[in-house]
């Protein structure tokens, strides 16, 4: 849920991890106004219903698969060795 959210909040991640890089060590006072945003970003998708229930549909979907393949998806999306 939480890499779903930074995706749909790709925007403010950007900009927060631009000013990041460029404020160096002063960055947890001069990135203020980009953590707020990013922050109120990531609880409106975490809050929202509907975000809610379309990740629990794909964990459940995954879930599911894992227990009859015994494979993690993320093991099943990599390219299988062809030693023959």
């Amino acid at each position: 849920m939480r890499e779903k959210a930074r995706e749909r909040c790709s925007d403010h991640v950007q900009d927060f991890t631009k000013c990041c890089k460029d404020s160096g060590f002063l960055m947890v006072v001069k990135c203020r106004k980009e953590n707020s945003a990013l922050k109120e970003c990531l609880t409106a998708h975490y809050r929202n219903p509907d975000f809610y229930e379309e990740c629990k549909m794909e964990y459940l979907k995954e879930r599911e698969e894992f227990r009859k393949t015994g494979i993690h998806s993320k093991n099943r999306l990599q390219k299988l060795p062809t030693n023959i």
